[in-house]
């Protein structure tokens, strides 16, 4: 049976570029291309036979890990690779902390590339020679990673548009549900996360992105 990959990244030559990489390791594959967050997940529940996402951070509709954490709560069993233009460790911890199964910088050589996903389609874990992510040990950021994995995916969803500074009357039009089941899903939210308010579960969602982290989160008032 041939491998099924999807490439989720909103540059078309990289996208090129990933899949000949991967057809020179694998005979068999066969390539799903998403442009954005909203592409992959409907490719995922759309095909139930996917057996990895290669998953780049920065792309339509992701802020930061909330694309890694939105894909893992909703579809847990397809295994994802983070392949980003971020190499610093800090990143890649969280990514790993957040379910990632592997990193690929994108300056990584092909051969690494390839080496890669022929890991994790074996099962393994790849990173990086140069990270031990031993030193990059932070008990709070792990915690707070552990919190975050809890969430559904309603609620992982409620809290990337908190994080957009929705409104719970906007949150409720976006996701066709009543104020009412939003405020239960931000009450969960802020239970899960231990923290007292809408502000507070946006800042510790800001904060797991560490070197990811555009500031978005001082934008927001209690």
């Amino acid at each position: 049976m041939p491998y099924r990959i999807v490439i989720a990244d909103d540059h078309p030559l990289f996208r090129d570029a990933l899949r000949l990489a991967v057809q020179d390791a694998l005979a068999d594959v066969i390539f799903d291309d998403a442009g954005s967050l909203k592409e992959t997940l409907d490719i995922l529940a759309a095909t139930d036979d996917v057996d990895l996402v290669l998953l780049d951070l920065k792309m339509p509709g992701v802020q930061g890990f909330s694309g890694l954490m939105l894909m893992r709560a909703q579809f847990p069993l397809v295994p994802v690779v983070v392949v980003s233009g971020s190499e610093e460790s800090s990143v890649i911890s969280r990514a790993v902390s957040l379910g990632a199964l592997g990193f690929i910088p994108k300056s990584a050589p092909v051969e690494d590339m390839q080496a890669a996903i022929s890991a994790v389609l074996k099962g393994d874990v790849w990173l990086p020679e140069n990270v031990d992510l031993g030193t990059q040990a932070n008990a709070e950021l792990d915690d707070l990673a552990h919190r975050l994995s809890t969430l559904t995916p309603q609620q992982t969803r409620v809290l990337m548009m908190l994080r957009e500074g929705l409104l719970n009357k906007q949150i409720a039009y976006e996701l066709s549900v009543s104020e009412a089941t939003v405020k239960a899903h931000v009450s969960a939210i802020l239970q899960k996360l231990n923290v007292d308010s809408r502000t507070q579960a946006v800042i510790a969602a800001s904060r797991i992105d560490g070197d990811l982290a555009d500031g978005a989160a001082t934008r927001f008032s209690t």
